[in-house]
This record gives C-alpha cells, structure tokens and sequence, in this order.
C-alpha cells in the first residue's frame, strides 16, 4: 500500500528564522486573485516531477532548523510536493498527511487532488511533504535495516526463551537508533513536525493553512492547531487518534478493536463457505485459524512465513475489508490443501516489509518514543499485555514487541500535547464506528475536546481512512466543507451519520483473488508497514 514517493527535484531553502531569498517561483500560476501572495510563495523554488498519473505534480524541498530553539544551528531538509490549484481565485494551501507516524505524504498531494471532485480540488494548492525524518526528507533515518527479515521470534512469548529473544531484538533496535543518529532522535517528535508544518507555512507565503490529515496525522494536525490556533483556516481529520491515550494507552485499546476486527474477517469467512469451504461457524473457523498459526510457529511455511509473519499478512485485514477476499484465499488453500505457496505469496505481496518501511518504522519509533513516557519496567508491558492477551490475542503480543523499543529508547520523553482547543473556526471529524487502528471513542474525544468541531460517523464501518475511499456521503460533506467551510450540526453525538460501503464478495473459486484491495484502499501508506494508522 505504500506507494512510491514523487522524485525529489526542487532548489533547497533556508528557512532559520526568517525567509531566505530564493529564486523566482518556477511552476506556479497564481492569478491576480493571489498576487498578495505570489511573492512570499516565490521563496519556494517548483519544480515540475510531473508523472503519467499526475501530470501537473511540482516538487521543492526546504530547509528547516533541526532545533527551532536553535533557528540559525544545525538545518534539516524537508521534501515537498505540490498539484497547483487551476481556479480562478485560490483557497490557500491544503497540507496533507498519511499518518504513521513514518508515513510520506509527496504521493499523497496527487491522490488528494485527482480524488476530490475536480471543482474542489482546483480551489488548493494540495501540498505533500515528507516530515522530518521520512522518505526524502534528509536525513532519513534507518535505524536497523532489515530489522523485520523473516523468519522472526513467535510474537506471544509462551517460553522464557521466545520473551527473552524477542526482548533482545527490541533492546538491539533502541540501541542502534541511539548510536546512529545520536544527534538527531531528541528532534524527531510531533512538535517538532508541527513547527515544520509551519515553517513550510511561511514559505508558502500564506496567512493560513487548510489541513487534512489520516490516522496519527489527526494528532498532527491537532497538535498545530493548539499551537498555532490563528493560523488555521479549515482542519479535517479521518480516523482520529485518541489524543487523551498518547501513546502506551492508545496500542492497548488498538489491540481489542483490531481483535473484533478479525473476529468480524472470520464471520464474514462463515458466510461463503460455498467459496471457501472452511464452515459456516465462526467460532470454529477462528480456531482453524490459530490452528494454522501454531503449525507454522512450528515450521515456518517457505523457511519465510512464521507465526509472527502470518499476523503480518492478516494484519491489513484489520485495516480495510478490501484484502479479506485474498486473505480467506490464502487461509482456504493452507487450511484445505496444506497450500503454503500461498502464504509465501501473500507474504512477499503484502506483509514484507521494504526499504521506506524500514525508513517509516525507524521514524514511527523515534516519534513515539520521544511523544510521551512508557513503562520502562518490562514487567509492566508483561502485566498489561498477557491481560490483553487473554480477551483479545490476534494482534496483541505482535503490537507489544513493535513498540517495544519505547522501553528502551534513548532519549528523555516529552509530555503529550493537550489538543483541547476553543479557538477555531469550524472543524470536520471523521470516523467508522469498528475502525481498528484508531477506534471510535477517539474521534467521540476529539469531538469534545475541539470546540465547536463536528463528526461524521460512519456507522458500522471498520475500514481505516474512510474519506475518499467511494463512500458518497462521506465525501459530500467533505467536498461541502472545503468548498465553503460549512459543516453539518445534529444533536447527538454525531453531527451527521453516513451508511457504510458493503462488504466485498468473494472471488470465484478458479480464480485468483487480487493482492490489492478490492475496492482499492485510499494510497496513503503510513507507519505499520506501509499500512494506514499508527500503531502496530
């Protein structure tokens, strides 16, 4: 799902301060409705990294400070991407964000604005970037390359041995980080992205920014409009973070809502067992399942596919319903005809990990890590996850050892931001009521804590980043919004509830299900590799 990020191909600015000068704006066609802003926006060098798919797409990079207590010091390098808006009279800047944190966004300004209705997209600038750390950004941290190769450990630690191996990766990955990029770790964290997002502001030339954020790029997007509260003009945020569990608090609430999750794959599974022959009793079919897990602990299918890659392939199943017709595929052929090809595949298709997600993962790490204190008793993890464990085992124990570096990382902790805020204009949630990755009491918390802010639930869905996904009356009240700043008022707690998009049907039996989605996910790869949402 993490698509390949734009060419990086634009003339660096410094920006330590104050504006440094900068050769005249090579791509832009602003009219005279902006011609206020066409000089500031000049300070920013376009370049045309147009692709078949988006033809108009313009690439820059900025230079930011590493330390902004520390302006004129040590500068960084921010990767940009812009699609230019085409309307007569421009509404300002549209910053996008996929998540992660780790996720870049230089691919996500063209989705964003060939996805939008074309009247609306043409209104923005739609602006991409990589925060600081990620993808083209410089520099890009890879802490530990090919830190998830397979064959790994058995997540669930049943043996002192599997805990203690599994303890000895997480340890040898914080300390990696710490004497790689020693320099750098104590700057890699969202205020520090927020403060970025600003400077890229002030390049722009604009007053104000218009923001639209996925997954933890909703406590982004949250955490710049606390500290920068005037400078917001129009904020969405889809499939909300919880900004009251940052971070610890948040991964154990993502491992019940991704075990109802799978739990939900498996009834769904019950229904067609005409296609996949694997029994019209959920119960049972979860406990093949597992079956399955505990035969490869054993004996890794392809010397790829342990018990700890199989939760890597199902893992996205958790994220959006697109991948459960190759998932009960898969599952069908290893369960009735011993097929482990089919795992291999899948794995290689969907669960390995590649060269920008050893980049994201490094980068979701540092961010956490640094966002707020963890337990740094490992017999606390222990006590909270074997709990976990007990009422909901799919993801738990995997989702424990992905973040658990954060109890053995480097560098002090900061304090979480308190994102309540009375100072907007009008905000616009979204958020399905079964998502997984950020499950629904974050997005009723948000609603409370932005004042004047309304949600728009989509009931019943389970998908991750439900905006622009083919859900019409999500996208109208988008589209609304960013047209004219108008958002829907109801006396709930939604302001507005929209159907959710049917399940998918099953292949045919002769043929082979897609690796991709069906329909396709929304392209904004982020963290959890390359899958949308933060979190593991």
């Amino acid at each position: 799902m993490r698509r390949s990020a734009a060419v990086l191909c634009g003339v660096t600015v410094v920006l330590a301060g104050t504006l440094a000068a900068a050769p005249a704006n090579a791509g832009a066609s602003h009219s005279a409705n902006t011609a206020a802003l066409t000089t500031a926006a000049a300070q920013i060098a376009w370049k045309k990294c147009g692709t078949d798919d988006a033809p108009t797409l313009q690439c820059a990079s900025l230079k930011v400070p590493l330390d902004y207590a520390k302006p004129r010091g040590r500068q960084i390098t921010l990767a940009l991407s812009r699609v230019p808006h085409t309307a007569p009279k421009s509404q300002g800047p549209l910053l996008v964000n996929p998540g992660g944190p780790g996720g870049s966004g230089l691919s996500l300004a063209p989705f964003v604005a060939s996805s939008l209705p074309k009247e609306v997209a043409a209104q923005y600038d739609v602006i991409g970037f990589d925060p600081r750390g990620v993808g083209e950004s410089q520099p890009a941290l890879d802490c530990k390359p090919g830190y998830f190769d397979p064959v790994r450990p058995d997540s669930v630690p049943s043996t002192p041995a599997l805990e203690k191996a599994n303890l000895k990766r997480a340890k040898s990955f914080a300390k990696a980080c710490g004497t790689k990029y020693k320099d750098v770790l104590p700057y890699i964290d969202t205020v520090s992205a927020v403060k970025d997002m600003d400077s890229i502001r002030k390049a722009l030339g604009a007053p104000k920014i218009n923001y639209f954020g996925y997954s933890y790029g909703t406590y982004l997007g949250a955490v710049y409009a606390k500290l920068f509260p005037e400078r917001v003009r129009r904020l969405v945020l889809d499939s909300i973070v919880d900004p009251t569990g940052v971070w610890y608090d948040d991964n154990i609430q993502q491992d019940y809502a991704f075990d109802k999750r799978h739990k939900a794959f498996m009834t769904w599974i019950a229904k067609y067992d005409s296609t996949y022959k694997l029994g019209t009793d959920p119960k049972k079919i979860e406990a093949k399942w597992y079956a399955m897990r505990a035969a490869l602990a054993k004996k890794p299918a392809g010397g790829k596919v342990g018990a700890s890659e199989l939760e890597d392939i199902f893992l996205p199943g958790g994220y959006n319903n697109g991948y459960w017709p190759t998932l009960a595929q898969t599952f069908a052929a290893y369960v009735n005809s011993h097929d482990t090809a089919a795992l291999v595949e899948a794995y290689d298709n969907i669960a390995a990990i590649d060269a920008s997600g050893d980049n994201g993962y490094s980068v979701y790490t540092s961010v956490q890590c640094r966002d707020a204190s963890w337990p740094r008793d490992w017999k606390q993890w222990r006590k909270d996850n074997w709990a976990v464990y007990e009422k909901a085992p799919f993801m738990a124990w995997n989702n424990a050892w992905y973040n658990a570096p954060c109890a053995f990382w480097p560098t002090k902790t900061l304090k979480p931001v308190n994102v309540a805020n009375s100072k907007l204009p009008p905000v616009l949630l979204f958020q399905a009521t079964d998502d997984a990755a950020t499950p629904y009491q974050g997005g009723v918390t948000m609603h409370r804590l932005l004042k004047g802010s309304s949600l728009v639930v989509e009931q019943g869905g389970g998908n991750h980043g439900v905006t622009l996904s083919g859900n019409a009356c999500l996208d109208k009240h988008l589209a609304t919004y960013l047209t004219d700043g108008k958002v829907p008022h109801g006396n709930g707690v939604a302001d507005a509830v929209c159907k959710k998009n049917p399940d998918p049907k099953p292949q045919p039996a002769a043929q082979k299900a897609p690796s991709t989605p069906q329909p396709a996910v929304a392209a904004v790869g982020d963290g959890l590799r390359g899958i949308l949402g933060f979190g593991r």
